[in-house]
């Protein structure tokens, strides 16, 4: 991975971790909004209920680039995920393709059984680290940001309200991660039966060096989030988009972005998988 790439993955797991946040239902009293930031502080324990249980979902993930889109059908193969290909540019693929795929997933479920204890314990580990870190990231928030309410918008068929988020001053960020929130600005709309993220925009506004890369991230970035009811009262990420631009040693440029949707969340038991060879007991899931 170049060094330009790496500045532009670190700020998108930043912001990933921002947007993947869910927010806890709080008191009304008398019909009165909370305030901003007790929103924002009561949102950690509804982050841990979806972020806890998201892995224990299979999905379907559509990812639009330049050339055209492919979607996956993202399946949670003993404790990590695993992403079969089943369509291109929204064309069902071929049955020797499918049985490509059907193959290459057989395969994979193969190797997961017999993988040795360590190395099941060091793929599970990769997965975790970056969920983790999105979490430590989320948790960032309420310091990082100074929130205020901006009335109410219907966005989605969902009563929300608006919160237009600027950056704290004298925020510290503790790690290169979190440095990225020093430049941003940022909106969110907050349904108001659930207190989850209806839809969240993220913008940066003035140029944030990275200095372990001799990076800069500079304006014309840009994140945009939507999430919906999934299953069981649970609220999951379905809209992803980015347009990132960096600069590495002054002088030279790179744009990327991404544009990710994700449907029909199903429990990961739900699918059924090849099964394991004769003799393990492990299982797939």
């Amino acid at each position: 991975m170049t060094m330009c790439t790496t500045v532009v993955v670190r700020s998108r797991l930043s912001l990933s971790g921002l947007l993947v946040a869910g927010l806890l239902s709080a008191a009304i009293v008398f019909g009165a909004a909370p305030a901003a930031n007790t929103i924002v502080q009561n949102s950690v324990q509804a982050l841990q209920r979806d972020w806890q249980a998201q892995p224990q979902y299979d999905k379907f993930e559509r990812d639009i680039g330049n050339h055209g889109s492919k979607t996956y059908q993202v399946l949670m193969i003993s404790g990590s995920p695993y992403k079969r290909l089943v369509k291109v540019n929204e064309t069902p693929l071929s049955p020797d393709d499918q049985k490509k795929e059907e193959d290459k997933l057989k395969r994979a479920v193969e190797d997961r059984c017999q993988e040795s204890p360590s190395d099941r314990e060091h793929r599970i580990a990769d997965y975790q680290k970056g969920r983790q870190r999105d979490y430590e990231m989320t948790a960032q928030l309420a310091q990082a940001f100074d929130f205020q309410l901006d009335g109410s918008r219907n966005v989605n068929n969902r009563t929300t309200w608006l919160l237009q988020a600027t950056p704290k001053p004298g925020y510290q960020p503790p790690n290169l991660e979190t440095k990225a929130l020093t430049g941003m600005r940022g909106k969110l709309w907050i349904d108001k039966t659930t207190y989850q993220w209806v839809r969240v925009e993220a913008w940066v506004v003035h140029p944030v060096s990275i200095e372990g890369f001799l990076a800069t991230v500079e304006p014309g970035t840009r994140f945009e989030l939507t999430k919906a009811p999934a299953a069981n009262g649970l609220w999951f990420p379905t809209h992803f988009s980015e347009r990132s631009k960096a600069e590495v040693f002054s002088f030279i440029g790179h744009n990327s972005s991404a544009n990710q949707t994700w449907f029909d969340y199903q429990p990961a038991d739900a699918v059924q998988l090849p099964a394991c060879p004769a003799g393990n007991l492990t299982g797939a899931h």
